[in-house]
């Protein structure tokens, strides 16, 4: 087998040492310098104006390097301004008007249902003879009350979307298009 520089490789039988693999390769892993680490942000941070020529027709990797300093405070700073936004729009009335809604609906609704689901359970375990009265034929009442969690499932899942869609989207999509904007002007207009 041939390596992509035209030499020719072990055959394949594992008998060929790690430092074979390394040849041809520049310096070895061991001989890399002390300073550069392989985690280190800045780590290519050289090559990224690699082939770009400057005035003098140099290479202008060391600006690039010198830039991204100042670029990276001026991503935090309007990553910061825009973590200010969002905590502003948190502690809003609009904001707390929408989880409010959300909350008098859900938590209702989950303890209702849980309460219906953990009364099915304990008459299908303490009830077996209430729940294996016949109603009509072979139906009894545990299959109804089976079913019956089937058709509350079906029906807590569209009272919820109507619940949402007149009570909470409208004012939610409001509060979200109102805290791009906020977030679009904090990071100074560029989106």
């Amino acid at each position: 087998m041939q390596s992509s520089n035209r030499r020719a490789l072990g055959s394949g039988d594992g008998s060929e040492s790690p430092g074979d693999h390394r040849q041809g390769h520049g310096l070895a892993f061991d001989e890399a310098p002390a300073d550069v680490r392989y985690d280190d942000p800045w780590y290519d941070a050289l090559a990224s104006g690699w082939g770009e020529a400057g005035a003098a027709g140099a290479p202008t990797a060391h600006l690039a390097a010198a830039e991204a300093p100042a670029a990276r405070r001026a991503r935090e700073d309007a990553a910061e301004a825009a973590a200010q936004v969002y905590l502003e729009v948190q502690r809003s009335e609009a904001f707390r008007e929408v989880r409010g809604r959300y909350r008098r609906f859900v938590v209702p609704a989950t303890v209702g249902f849980f309460l219906w689901y953990v009364a099915y359970v304990v008459a299908a375990t303490a009830a077996p003879e209430l729940m294996a009265r016949p109603v009509a034929g072979a139906v009894n009442v545990a299959l109804l009350a089976g079913l019956g969690q089937f058709l509350t499932t079906f029906l807590l899942t569209w009272a919820y979307s109507r619940h949402a869609r007149l009570r909470r989207d409208r004012a939610a999509l409001e509060l979200r298009w109102d805290t791009q904007e906020l977030t679009r002007e904090a990071r100074g207009g560029a989106s």
